[in-house]
């Protein structure tokens, strides 16, 4: 990046704090002692698990809370003192930005312009270019709330970058959103770094992202764990990071739960069909795996995710997650009984058409994953089979229930675990389950053992009489799985279960899915983490409500092998799929 000058400081901040009092509740401390700069042309990241204090430093860094003690400044004004000054330089998309949904695209434009107080001869030209930036022009008559949620992200971006700031601060911009708007929207990122020499600081929960930056910050609990470039980060975990190719998915699967489950592991992941773990210092993998006799071992070079997971220490009150008691768990059947069965199904909305006659078979403990980019018409098809949204056209059965005749008799089969958790945040952990208990049909002695089940199998005891509201993402989420399995479903549907959770959360819940599908429950899963895809035993690829293409992971990963990339991932197939499409889509009849 070349040599810095002073005033080329945009973020100073030296021993930062900020502390919390809810109504009713102790002091809770956000941020402690923090210390850090961003200077210009740079993209500086901020990383870790939930509340580590990532969104709490940005709304300080935007003038939109006061810090309890030290110092913060932003283009040489005291966020403190100064915070108009600021706000009326500094571009701000917070993680829910505040688009107006029965505005179109250029009407929202319009809106944050005078919000911002862009003078009107500047907006034509500004306009134009974030628009081509976003490839957002030819939709400008199109009303927000009608936008795939990549195109939301695009025009939230849009909108926080319409007064040229001379910084950018992004929490959490691209969660939701599929790999394709994912990258879109960094390259409108770093363009606009190199063309006009902002600063950013982004808190994101893609470690892959934070691996893009210039410098990233490690917070947990509000304090600093190390800061640096991501190089530096990847060599301290160089010799303890090695990749074991197992026969095939389910095998993986195993592989990984049983490696999770080592005192000598601080990580084991699934990439690319291969389990790849990372040791404690001092650990030997020859000793892991002696036993279990698997040939192909190799050392892997380090990515910051790995230094990461490394890193970041663990919930003292965590526990194995790999021997899921999951009791009498589904039905006893054969492991190639088709539980779940669509032929050329089909959805329309009026004259629009959502999903265009897809097939596909899901057997028992199967887990299943539907891909496709925002809109594609997966969410219509998720409805469908779940049972809340009625079926065109075409052949659906679930639980042996044929979804057109018999809607609420499948119902009872399945569990349900939606994106926004459908928990009441006012009631009880224990109040919920009684409640989602007893919608289920389960009352006296039965939801009680249910209950204790559930409090049990994730370590929700001790939160048994916390608020749901007030309860840490990954508890919420614990909670809505527990929910969703009290009744012992036969199908698990799980929409976007790990969308916004941090990386540790994600990996406690693909442990939990392992366990149960290994019990025999069938899941069906929708996902914009490619990496998770891994952990299924089939996929569908969908766009525009039509298969792109349907098999193992690694027949997903086959369609982008190339010459210059032997080994894939879902994601390269992913963005491979989408832009042939697209190139089709395009090219002159």
């Amino acid at each position: 990046m070349g040599t810095q000058k002073a005033n080329d400081l945009l973020l100073q901040a030296t021993q930062l704090t900020k502390n919390f009092t809810p109504k009713g509740q102790s002091e809770v401390m956000a941020l402690h002692d923090l210390s850090l700069e961003v200077r210009q042309g740079e993209v500086v990241g901020v990383v870790g698990p939930d509340g580590a204090g990532k969104t709490t430093l940005l709304r300080l860094t935007a003038g939109l809370l006061l810090p309890s003690s030290g110092t913060i400044s932003v283009l040489g004004f005291d966020c403190g003192l100064e915070a108009i000054e600021i706000q009326s330089r500094v571009g701000y998309m917070p993680q829910q930005f505040g688009l107006y949904q029965d505005l179109t695209v250029q009407e929202n434009l319009d809106f944050y312009a005078d919000l911002q107080g862009v003078p009107g001869r500047e907006r034509g030209e500004r306009f134009k270019k974030l628009l081509h930036l976003t490839g957002l022009a030819p939709f400008t008559e199109r009303r927000a709330g009608k936008l795939s949620g990549g195109m939301k992200q695009k025009l939230g971006l849009s909108c926080a970058l319409i007064k040229s700031p001379e910084m950018l601060l992004l929490d959490e911009p691209t969660v939701g959103v599929d790999p394709v708007s994912r990258r879109d929207l960094w390259q409108i990122v770093y363009q606009m770094v190199a063309e006009e020499n902002i600063g950013v600081l982004v808190a994101t929960s893609y470690l892959d992202e934070a691996e893009r930056c210039h410098r990233v910050m490690v917070l947990h609990q509000g304090r600093m764990l190390d800061q640096g470039d991501p190089g530096s980060f990847r060599e301290k975990l160089r010799t303890r990071v090695y990749t074991l190719a197992p026969r095939n998915a389910r095998e993986a699967r195993s592989l990984q739960s049983l490696l999770a489950s080592k005192g000598e592991v601080l990580d084991a992941t699934i990439h690319s069909g291969e389990v790849r773990c990372v040791l404690r210092e001092g650990a030997q993998i020859e000793s892991l795996i002696a036993a279990e006799n698997h040939s192909r071992v190799r050392s892997s070079e380090p990515s910051f995710e790995d230094a990461f997971m490394a890193m970041v220490p663990r919930p003292e009150d965590s526990s194995p997650l790999v021997d899921v008691s999951a009791g009498n768990h589904g039905p006893v059947g054969h492991a190639d009984e088709v539980v779940v069965k669509a032929r050329n199904l089909r959805k329309t909305f009026g004259d629009f058409e959502a999903v265009k006659g897809i097939n596909f078979e899901v057997r028992r403990g199967e887990i299943f994953g539907l891909l496709g980019p925002n809109g594609a018409g997966k969410s219509t098809t998720f409805r469908m089979l779940c049972g809340l949204s009625s079926v065109t056209a075409g052949e659906v059965n679930v639980a042996g229930q044929d979804l057109r005749r018999s809607r609420s008799r499948a119902r009872s089969r399945l569990g349900y675990m939606a994106q926004i958790f459908s928990l009441y945040r006012q009631l009880s952990v224990k109040a919920n389950l009684q409640f989602y208990g007893q919608a289920y049909g389960l009352f006296g002695r039965h939801l009680r053992e249910r209950i204790a089940w559930a409090l049990n199998e994730f370590d929700l005891q001790e939160r048994q009489n916390a608020k749901a509201g007030d309860l840490p993402g990954g508890y919420r989420q614990r909670l809505a799985m527990a929910a969703a399995l009290l009744h012992e479903p036969a199908i698990l549907f799980l929409d976007e279960p790990t969308s916004g959770a941090d990386p540790l959360a994600r990996r406690e819940f693909w442990l939990r899915i392992n366990g149960f599908a290994r019990k025999g429950v069938t899941v069906v899963v929708t996902t914009h983490f490619m990496e998770e895809a891994e952990y299924c035993d089939h996929l569908l690829v969908m766009s525009q409500g039509t298969t792109l293409a349907q098999g193992t992971p690694e027949d997903i990963r086959g369609l982008a092998r190339t010459d210059a990339n032997q080994n894939p991932t879902i994601a390269d197939a992913f963005i491979a799929l989408a832009e042939k499409e697209s190139a089709q889509e395009w090219s002159p009849v």
